[in-house]
């Protein structure tokens, strides 16, 4: 007979900033402004971080396309610190505290790290609409 044993799809849990970060190479290279597509997603496999400027300082983000949803939620629900906390390097976070940046500095910064890893944080659009009509039977 077959075994009975229900089984937990989820069977480990885990933090995720501890568990992020604890593959990122701490002290890995940064980018530079025109970087080229193919540069992008080796930055992004590799899990290196990307510099972007916060009212004038640099800072080290995770690349955009390297974010976890969980963390996405994060930004999207309002918790920019603790969004902060996760994909900012962990010697730029106490400069981001002192820094203290209006929403509108921190999104620019954000853009501006998206920019230099090659990725876009515009909104999909989505699939085309299909050119055909379709008829109603």
């Amino acid at each position: 007979m077959g075994d009975t044993r229900k089984t937990n799809r989820r069977t480990t849990t885990r933090r995720p900033d501890t568990a992020a970060r604890s593959t990122l190479d701490e002290d890995a290279d940064v980018t530079e402004p025109d970087t080229t597509a193919d540069e992008a997603q080796e930055l992004e496999a590799t899990n290196k971080y990307v510099t972007a400027t916060l009212c004038g300082e640099e800072i080290r983000v995770i690349p955009p396309g390297a974010w976890r949803q969980s963390w996405q939620r994060l930004l999207n629900s309002g918790q920019v610190d603790s969004f902060a906390g996760l994909v900012f390097h962990p010697d730029d976070y106490d400069l981001y505290e002192d820094i203290d940046p209006t929403n509108e500095e921190f999104g620019d910064m954000i853009a501006e790290a998206a920019e230099r890893a090659g990725e876009s944080l515009g909104k999909s659009r989505g699939p085309a609409a299909s050119s055909r009509r379709t008829r109603r039977r």
